[in-house]
């Protein structure tokens, strides 16, 4: 939401996933040797073969708003280029509801001057940044925003590409939370997705070259799952079914709860399970352009500890894992805000409660934040973000054995490897043993950039080695890695691979050729964590893989190889998940009937397809995320569950089960979820796998 210092309701969003885990695999010709992990030691694997794609050239973004007067000076210009800042967002959040763009007003909101949009327009030009726009949904109509798109591109020719409907139409009062401005008698997610379809239609009338961007929620956070009185689904079901093809990307925000606290540095291990299932249901609703959709997240931070390293370590991770996830920029909120309550962060630094990137100079009663346009540590990760890759550099898997450390990683244009760390720990630093999968990294000696704990600068040096260096408390560090002469391919990354004839055991993977030399072959390869499964190999733009776990998870990705065996970048990767059994003895449907937030109700039906009856049986079935749970809340069944996995036997009424669907078993249960709650991907009745359809 985001209007000046207002808050939104706290967004339902804790702690969730583990680490991930790599295998330790020296590269060959390294005196490298595998440590084991002590308190203060952790192993970080980066695995080159699998890869993320490339950092999109929107992907650094950042928030504007018009009651700031400090957003265009010539100081804050030259910070934002400092920063590498790559998009803007015009003009606030729920502002972006009241906004008259030929007024420069808005609605019982108060505007700074110099802050209309030609101004806002020459900041972005002078950085070199994109503009992301929202059009005035809430108080204004398709004709004005066509006007709109009149004046930027076709007046001014300023190409304004990306353009929102809308802020968070969700908080109008259809779920309860009223703080968007919405002058519709109709508030529904339908009403919207219809006036959507209006505003597309105008806006692309006077420049068919722009994109739509539709507003969503984030799985996992208020009000996804919640199904408003009178409607038929939630919010995110109601407008991807309608948008169709009006609709090039889809916004959602994410603020963790701010009762997390210091903690809140560990809330994007969540987010990536959010944001898969976010394109599972984009994929299911939006019909046939499902795919062709992308994500924005146009708002984000912590929510708490904001403008200390808490919320510096946050938005790095934040930023990263989200890009990681398909995301094609992450806008940061936001530019300069204000202080808003004093708190202490663990390593002793004042928290002013600006969620500002760079200082206001407010006050808090005596307690003054520094001079106006100071950066807080916020600004710098985002610096930070430019130390690892810029775009068109592919982003490649990384992972550590040790909770409080986050890794991330890039193979820049020029060749090097940027290694990111993030150490979560206020009070210890940690030895770093580093291993790679695909990268022969030279004996040079590392460049280093470290932002420390509450630090006014990034620094530089060269340090360490390729197999070992040091990461100081609540810091962040970037490893710039050279490769070993000769060892690097001249051919390009292949396409981004499709996948297509998916059935419960088998699927068929394309992609377009790599270029830069004779390949060799293609290697293709499943992505388990920093560990890659090599599937198979094919000389032309194809392969099919067999031997598949019906209603199972994959990722793959497609690397060639030259005929020196030296391998390219990795191509993006592919995300699907194999079907069940067409033909099977037993069928299942997976109902989720309601939602809240924090917990859903699932309904199933069990019917034993067969030709022999069944006399008691057990359904099984495997939770996708631990961010999910059956509680003791359930029905119609003996349920026992232990991590994600869960068993039903059945209860003395109704342990039979004829034969060609004679009749049918319905059970339930509620659960309690803390982030994503995908689907289970299939179901078991007594060791066969089911034919499974869901419903929501």
């Amino acid at each position: 939401m985001r209007a000046s210092t207002l808050k939104r309701s706290a967004l339902i969003s804790t702690l969730g996933a583990a680490a991930l885990i790599g295998s330790a695999l020296a590269a060959p010709g390294l005196a490298m040797t595998a440590v084991a992990a002590t308190a203060n030691t952790v192993n970080v694997t980066v695995n080159t073969q699998e890869g993320y794609g490339t950092i999109p050239s929107t992907a650094y973004g950042l928030n504007t708003a018009v009651w700031d007067s400090l957003m265009n000076t010539t100081q804050t210009q030259q910070l934002l280029k400092q920063a590498n800042v790559e998009m803007l967002r015009y003009p606030g959040g729920s502002y972006g509801d009241q906004f008259d763009w030929q007024t420069t007003t808005v609605q019982g909101g108060y505007v700074a001057p110099g802050t209309n949009f030609d101004q806002f327009m020459g900041t972005a030009k002078t950085i070199g940044a994109q503009p992301i726009l929202i059009a005035n949904y809430g108080t204004g109509t398709p004709q004005q925003a066509a006007g709109w798109v009149q004046y930027a591109n076709v007046t001014k020719g300023y190409g304004v590409k990306y353009w929102e409907i809308g802020n968070e139409q969700y908080g109008d009062g259809v779920y309860g939370a009223n703080w968007e401005a919405n002058n519709y008698t109709d508030k529904s997610a339908a009403k919207y997705a219809a006036e959507l379809l209006q505003y597309s239609s105008a806006m692309k009338a006077v420049d068919p070259t722009i994109k739509i961007g539709a507003v969503l929620t984030l799985p996992g956070n208020w009000p996804d799952s919640v199904v408003a009185s009178g409607q038929s689904g939630d919010w995110n079901q109601q407008v991807l079914s309608a948008i169709g093809s009006s609709a090039d990307f889809v916004i959602v925000h994410y603020y963790p709860a701010s009762s997390l606290g210091a903690s809140v540095v560990d809330a994007p291990e969540q987010l990536g399970g959010e944001l898969t299932q976010l394109r599972q249901e984009i994929d299911q609703y939006a019909g046939a352009n499902g795919p062709n959709i992308q994500i924005a997240m146009t708002e984000t931070d912590g929510n708490t500890m904001m403008d200390t390293q808490p919320g510096a370590l946050f938005a790095e991770d934040t930023y990263l894992t989200a890009l990681e996830h398909g995301v094609f920029t992450v806008d940061y909120w936001d530019l300069h805000n204000s202080a808003t309550g004093i708190a202490t962060a663990p390593d002793g630094a004042t928290d002013y409660g600006d969620e500002g990137v760079l200082s206001n100079a407010s006050c808090v009663g005596t307690t003054c934040e520094p001079a106006a346009n100071t950066p807080f540590p916020t600004y710098f990760a985002i610096q930070m973000l430019g130390k690892l890759g810029m775009p068109g550099d592919t982003m490649v898997t990384a992972g550590t054995d040790q909770q409080p450390v986050v890794a991330h990683a890039v193979r820049n244009a020029n060749g090097n490897l940027s290694v990111m760390l993030i150490n979560k720990d206020p009070s210890n630093s940690y030895q770093v043993n580093l291993h790679y999968t695909g990268f022969f990294p030279s004996a040079a000696t590392p460049t280093v950039y470290t932002y420390g704990a509450e630090a006014a600068s990034i620094t530089s040096a060269a340090q360490g080695s390729s197999a070992s260096q040091t990461l100081p408390p609540y810091s962040v560090e970037t490893i710039v890695l050279q490769p070993q002469s000769g060892s690097e391919s001249a051919l390009t990354a292949p396409g981004a691979p499709s996948v297509s004839n998916v059935t419960a055991t088998q699927a068929t993977v394309s992609w377009t050729p790599s270029g830069g030399g004779q390949v060799d072959k293609y290697n293709v390869y499943r992505q388990l964590g920093t560990i890659s499964e090599l599937l198979g190999t094919s000389t032309t733009g194809s392969f099919t893989v067999y031997n598949l776990n019906p209603g199972t998870e994959y990722t793959f990705n497609v690397v060639a190889v030259d005929q020196k065996g030296y391998q390219s970048l990795p191509s993006a990767p592919v995300w699907f998940i194999t079907g069940t059994p067409s033909q099977s003895t037993c069928a299942v449907t997976y109902n989720l009937s309601n939602g809240w937030g924090s917990g859903f109700v699932a309904n199933l039906t069990v019917t034993n397809t067969g030709p022999s009856a069944i006399n008691g049986w057990t359904l099984a079935f495997t939770f996708p995320s631990n961010t999910e749970s059956v509680t003791s809340n359930n029905w119609n069944g003996n349920w026992t569950w232990n991590g994600t996995s869960v068993q039903v036997t059945n209860v003395n009424w109704n342990g039979y089960l004829a034969p060609s669907s004679g009749n049918t078993v319905s059970l339930g249960f509620v659960s309690t979820q803390n982030g994503a709650y995908p689907s289970p991907a299939s179901f078991t009745l007594n060791g066969t796998v089911c034919a499974t359809t869901y419903s929501s």
